[in-house]
C-alpha cells in the first residue's frame, strides 16, 4: 500500500478523532466512564464523515501531561473503543498514541489502521524530558507484527519539544525518507493548534518531491489555501472543533464549511 494508493483525492484532509482522557490518566472522568468515550468518538466519527474529510485519525491528545511510554491501560482501551465505533467508519483509518511509537504500532496492528503517525526520529529537549526515539525498532516491530503495509507518517517537528539537531529541517527531512523509510513526512507547529511555518513546508516540500508532505498542524480555513498550495495534505484537528477549541466535540457545521473549501480548493 502507498500513500497515493490509500488517498483517492489529491490533497487528502486526515481528520482527528481525539478522544476524551482514557482510564489511569489525570483528566479521566471515571464518573463518566469508557461508555462516554465510545459515545464522543461515534459523534466526532460521524460529524467528520458527513462533512466528507477524507481519513480519520485518533489519538489521546486528553491524555495530559503527556508520556513518552504510555501505561498499557491507554492502549487497550484504546484499541476496544476503535473496535467497538469501527463498523462506523467509512474511510481510512490511522492511530496516534501520544508520544509512544511502540504502542502506536501495537495498537495499529489490533485494530487494523492503515496509517501511524509518531515522532520516530530525532532527539529533543521536551516537555516529557529528554526524547530520543528509535525508527528502526518501530518499523521492525511493525514487520514483526506483520504490517508491513501499515503506512509511517513521520512527524519531524515535535510539538512540546525542541529539536537538538542542528541541522536544518529540511537536511532533517531529507534524511529521514533516505535513512526511515518514511511513508510521509509532517511539518508541525510548536503545539497543537499551531500553524507550521509556511516556509517550513516550503523547505521540506522542495528536498522531498517525491516523498508526500503533510501540515500536520494548525490547518485552519483562513491558511487552508496557502497550506495546500504546498503541501500534499493535512491533518487537521482544532479548527473541526466546537468554537475551534481542541478538547470540544467536533462542530458539524466547521466541519463541512472546511472542507466544502478545500474541495473547492482541489479543482
Amino acid at each position: 500500500m502507498t500513500f497515493t494508493e490509500l488517498f483517492k483525492n489529491k490533497k487528502p484532509i486526515i481528520a482527528m478523532v481525539h478522544l476524551p482522557a482514557l482510564p489511569g490518566t489525570p483528566l479521566y472522568k471515571p464518573e463518566e466512564g469508557i461508555k462516554k468515550i465510545i459515545s464522543s468518538a461515534t459523534k466526532d466519527i460521524d460529524a467528520l464523515q458527513a462533512a466528507g474529510v477524507d481519513a480519520i485519525m485518533f489519538g489521546n491528545e486528553n491524555d495530559r501531561p503527556y508520556e513518552l511510554k504510555v501505561n498499557m491501560a491507554s492502549t487497550a482501551t484504546m484499541a476496544f473503543v476503535i473496535g467497538q465505533v469501527k463498523n462506523k467508519i467509512s474511510v481510512p483509518f490511522g492511530v496516534n498514541v501520544l508520544w509512544d511509537p511502540m504502542s502506536t504500532i501495537a495498537l495499529a496492528a489490533a485494530t487494523g489502521a492503515d496509517f501511524v503517525r509518531e515522532i520516530f526520529t530525532g532527539t529533543y529537549a521536551s516537555d516529557m524530558g529528554y526524547w530520543s526515539p528509535n525508527a528502526g525498532k518501530a518499523i521492525r516491530y511493525r514487520n514483526q507484527l506483520h504490517r508491513e503495509d501499515l503506512l509511517m507518517f513521520f512527524n519531524i517537528s515535535a510539538e512540546f519539544a525542541h529539536s537538538l539537531d542542528q541541522r536544518s529541517l529540511a537536511d532533517r527531512a531529507k534524511s529521514v525518507s533516505f535513512s526511515s523509510l518514511a511513508d510521509a513526512v509532517l511539518v508541525s507547529g510548536q503545539i497543537t493548534g499551531e500553524s507550521a511555518k509556511i516556509n517550513d513546508l516550503e523547505s521540506v516540500k522542495n528536498v522531498l518531491p517525491f516523498i508526500p508532505v503533510l501540515a500536520n498542524t494548525g490547518v485552519k480555513l483562513d491558511n487552508v489555501r496557502d497550506i495546500l498550495g504546498i503541501a500534499d495534505g493535512a491533518i487537521v484537528g482544532s479548527s473541526l472543533k466546537i468554537d475551534g477549541n481542541t478538547w470540544n466535540e467536533v462542530d458539524p457545521d466547521r466541519a463541512k464549511t472546511f472542507m466544502d473549501k478545500v474541495r473547492k480548493l482541489r479543482r
